[in-house]
């Protein structure tokens, strides 16, 4: 994008922000109705543009077919809306508290008023569940948002944009395209609350420039979730979800598997199991068009890049590849298991973001434990185990954004639990309830009768009256 087309694309970005902080003037309390119904349109829309949009996204991505789409984009988009529509009228009642004795008579109640205008900056990963949790979120607290999509995603965005277009006014919900240089203009307006998914390195300069408005941000970001396979536990039962963890999206999920712990004496069977359900799954890849495509060239050399470094420094790989295929023609990656990895490499530094998969042997779950404790903190953590007191242990020892038990990625989905990120993974959270607290401001208003007995405490001080409330509160 030339330096011109930046300034006037950064100038129309200001623009639709202030008819946004203008119209919220105007209508700063929307009511639950209007709430509920905005849920409802963009409900059907998703329904109605789902072929569309699944069409977008494989063409952003190279090769991502509808099923997948549909279950990681649509579906859980469309659970998150007729929840949050279904709630919004008991979310937006006033919460009744108690003021004290010392300050009787009076009420005291939480209102739960909109914060004003919302920035979204959305990832390429999954750039259409990304907008519409946080959007959603938005619209139940009665706010007005703006979406950055990613400059990886240009047909994507296209969709997004013509679709909100025909769903709300500009000053409700608008999208701005993901030009390359615009998530910095973006960061820096005055936003009245920032959501932003995506990397670490990218989210500290997010809060960085949200920072010199002093905009209270949610930050979801990654890191290396790791997957810990409890001792003497079923690998048949154990691989299938870690297997479909990983390679779902290609494994370019922030909550994807990134390495597994596994008991040193089952690695060899992991690994067996491993390619035996990724065979069944895919059974050809490079030609299958069910098998996800890296997103783009830069991404796939920086994957390239990881597996490179590993080998060099002593990296064993078993690639993962049913049929023997190719891969030169494609912007596709088989999946790599790493063994014999250390701390050196770059693999087990970064966030892996794509297919290929570490694992690393402990001989106790206190040594599991303690390697996970000894780097960041995940935004996820995987645990596969039926033993009730290793679960507890697991989950008292350990922090992460959330866990999965003998699963992997759904618990992000459960819109009656909040998502969010810890440390380096992240901050705040939304989804449902969460989501529309994240995004409203919970007001304490207390109310005096025409009788207030504050004025028996003015001064002057000393008298009866605090003699007798000092004693009675203190004694």
């Amino acid at each position: 994008m030339a330096r011109e087309e930046q300034i006037h694309a950064a100038g129309e970005m200001e623009r639709i922000f202030n008819c946004q902080r203008d119209a919220f003037r105007r209508n700063p309390m929307p009511g639950a109705d209007q709430r509920v119904g905005d849920l409802k349109r963009l409900e059907k829309a998703l329904i109605r543009r789902k072929e569309e949009i699944a069409a977008a996204i494989n063409q952003d991505f190279g090769c991502r077919c509808k099923d997948e789409s549909y279950l990681a984009e649509i579906l859980p988009s469309l659970e998150g809306i007729r929840y949050a529509a279904k709630r919004v009228k008991k979310w937006m009642k006033p919460s009744r508290r108690w003021p004290g004795l010392l300050y009787l008579p009076a009420s005291t109640r939480v209102i739960y008023q909109p914060l004003g205008v919302v920035g979204i900056i959305t990832p390429w990963n999954y750039p259409v569940y990304l907008a519409i949790g946080p959007l959603v979120g938005a619209l139940a607290a009665g706010n007005r948002a703006m979406i950055k999509m990613s400059a990886f995603t240009p047909a994507t965005a296209e969709v997004m944009r013509k679709m909100m277009g025909e769903l709300f006014a500009e000053d409700q919900v608008a999208v701005i395209g993901g030009a390359p240089g615009l998530g910095s203009a973006f960061s820096k307006l005055e936003w009245d609350h920032l959501v932003f998914t995506g990397s670490t390195s990218v989210g500290r300069h997010v809060m960085r420039a949200a920072a010199d408005n002093l905009t209270p941000v949610t930050l979801e970001l990654g890191g290396k979730s790791p997957t810990i396979i409890a001792p003497g536990m079923d690998m048949a039962e154990a691989v299938p979800p870690i297997a479909f963890g990983k390679v779902f999206n290609m494994g370019q999920t922030c909550v994807a598997p990134d390495y597994v712990l596994c008991p040193r004496p089952a690695v060899d069977e992991f690994v067996s199991r491993f390619t035996d359900v990724m065979d069944g799954m895919y059974p050809t890849m490079a030609e299958n068009d069910q098998y996800t495509g890296i997103v783009n060239d830069k991404e796939y050399q920086r994957l390239h890049a990881l597996l490179e470094d590993a080998v060099q420094k002593g990296a064993r790989v078993v690639e993962v590849n049913p049929a023997g295929e190719v891969f030169s023609q494609v912007r596709k990656m088989p999946i790599r298991i790493l063994l014999d990895v250390n701390e050196d490499m770059e693999v087990m530094r970064e966030e892996i973001f794509g297919p290929l998969l570490p694992v690393v042997p402990y001989d106790k779950l206190e040594d599991a434990v303690n390697y996970v404790n000894d780097h960041p903190r995940p935004l996820a953590l995987y645990y596969f185990d039926h033993d009730k007191q290793n679960i507890d242990y697991i989950l008292t020892h350990t922090h992460s954004g959330g866990v999965s038990v003998n699963d992997t990625l759904v618990h992000v989905t459960q819109d009656d639990m909040p998502f969010g990120g810890v440390g380096p993974s992240g901050m705040g959270q939304y989804h449902g309830n969460e989501g529309f607290l994240a995004l409203s401001k919970a007001k304490g208003v207390l109310t005096k009768p025409k009788f207030n007995s504050g004025k028996l405490i003015y001064p002057p001080y000393g008298r009866t009256v605090h003699r007798f409330i000092y004693r009675f509160f203190m004694s």
